[in-house]
């Protein structure tokens, strides 16, 4: 007989049959035997506010249940009902036990798509449970309070966090390395920089977290706005449910590991990491959406603003700004301005744009004004600015929320950016204050300055380095900007 959920509590020590619908699933991984585990959260329509553990065991993974999609139903047959922190769950096990998965939708009628045992067939009082929880779960809505998935704007130290967010993309960044993109629309907060600047040439400041860098074609597909945070698996976690990872869809992810690695964030599937069932109605969804939303009519307020005849320049020069902020181009973390550390030359009619936007920008020659930080120099100090050949370069690292890149400073753009070639101390100050060290922390000779570079606007310029590879070779340049000598 089939035991309701409900009433699985009064079968401790006991075998029951059960069926639920899966919210909720870990990655497998490896026991301290020999067998692989993984762990399900179900619920029927006579428990629901607060799901039931259901432990499955297998000699390999290829027998556990591959859920195709949270929200689908499973059959579980003969498994033994436990108790833990005085909460019941049932216990799969791979000799006596028995599982079957079916659709959460009725398209393939009662035909369960994975059996743990071959023949297998349900009976008729299972189809009617079945098919009662599909309709349910219709109209059903899980109950999740918000606060306990934070957006990426509220990230702020290395710890084990819940979120909810859009699977953008997933890569191979090695032999069974696999990287995963998600967004939820919002910028994560800057960091604090770490690293020892005279050792840029031989250990440069990571452009992102892993080696992988994606072609353009995929770029371009990404979100020119909001954090992309990527996310890697530990090493023991198997990936047998990364077909639920679907591009496109919306996941909640629960105990996602978080780590800050040459100041950017990133997520780390862990053992402990599980995947949980969102529908498309989710309310964290609407929240995000609505966010978004919220935005989008913004802009027609600002619109009609510019249409009526304010001649204040205040005014119009306060919409300009808020109408630059609501279209999403300049980091959250920079509002109202950037620092007025720079200044740009001529460029007030440009409006800023994300780093992103940068990237994929559809051609390759283009000239943009950003608002970003300088993460890295090289060379750090002033007197290495003159090459061998004579000629004034530098190599700069800049950071937004959504992106860093590589960008060169050449001759005349370097006299540009400096306000000319002054001596070697205030040149150095000027360089100090872009890359935010402290006044009493000297560069020199020491490692792993930390720094907190301010957020200061540049322009730049894409340009290709070869006709046969325009794409393949296209760099960036600063220029038209200038370090001011007293922002105070």
């Amino acid at each position: 007989m089939d035991v309701p959920l409900r009433d699985v509590c009064k079968y401790v020590n006991e075998k029951v049959n059960v069926i639920g619908v899966v919210v909720e699933t870990t990655f497998a991984k490896k026991t301290m035997g020999t067998d692989y585990c993984c762990a399900l959260r179900i619920i029927d329509d006579t428990r629901h506010d607060f799901s039931m553990a259901a432990n499955v065991f297998g000699k390999s993974t290829e027998n556990l249940p591959l859920v195709a999609a949270l929200g689908d139903i499973i059959q579980l047959s003969f498994v033994s009902v436990t108790t833990y922190r005085g909460e019941a769950n049932v216990t799969f096990n791979k000799n006596t036990s028995t599982f079957a998965l079916y659709k959460s939708k009725d398209d393939d009628g009662l035909n369960s798509y994975q059996v743990s045992r071959p023949y297998f067939v349900p009976k008729d009082e299972d189809k009617i449970i079945i098919n009662k929880l599909r309709k349910w779960l219709i109209n059903f809505q899980f109950s999740e309070d918000s606060s306990k998935f934070p957006f990426f704007r509220e990230l702020k130290e290395e710890t084990f966090v819940n979120l909810a967010c859009k699977i953008l993309h997933h890569s191979e960044a090695a032999k069974d390395e696999w990287v995963i993109f998600v967004w939820d629309g919002t910028d994560t907060q800057s960091n604090a920089i770490c690293s020892n600047l005279e050792n840029e040439l031989k250990n440069p400041l990571p452009l992102q977290r892993d080696h992988l860098s994606l072609p353009r074609d995929i770029l371009c597909t990404f979100p020119t706005v909001g954090t992309i945070l990527r996310i890697i698996f530990h090493i023991g976690v198997e990936k047998s449910h990364f077909h639920l990872l679907t591009i496109g869809k919306w996941v909640k992810i629960n105990n996602l590991r978080l780590k800050l690695y040459a100041g950017l964030w990133h997520g780390i599937f862990t053992v402990q990491t599980k995947l949980q069932y969102i529908s498309n109605e989710d309310q964290l969804i609407a929240e995000r959406q609505r966010s978004v939303a919220s935005l989008v009519d913004s802009i027609w307020c600002i619109i009609l603003l510019k249409l009526m005849y304010v001649s204040y320049e205040f005014w119009s020069r306060l919409a300009d700004e808020r109408l630059s902020l609501i279209l999403g181009r300049m980091p959250n973390l920079s509002f109202p301005e950037p620092s007025p550390i720079t200044v740009v030359n001529h460029r007030d009619h440009v409006r800023p744009v994300t780093l992103m936007s940068v990237l994929t920008h559809s051609k390759v020659t283009a000239i943009f004004k950003c608002v970003v930080r300088v993460v890295a120099a090289m060379p750090c100090k002033a007197e290495n600015l003159r090459s061998s050949t004579g000629k004034y370069r530098m190599r700069l690292t800049l950071e937004d929320p959504t992106a860093r890149i590589h960008a060169l400073v050449i001759e005349e753009d370097v006299v540009t950016l400096f306000d000319g070639i002054p001596d070697a101390e205030k040149l150095e100050r000027k360089l100090n204050k872009l890359l935010g060290i402290s006044e009493d922390n000297s560069i020199g000779g020491v490692k792993d300055t930390t720094r907190n570079p301010p957020w200061v606007c540049v322009c730049l310029k894409s340009y290709y380095l070869s006709k046969d590879d325009i794409w393949g070779t296209r760099n960036f340049r600063v220029f038209d900007t200038k370090i001011l000598e007293d922002s105070s």
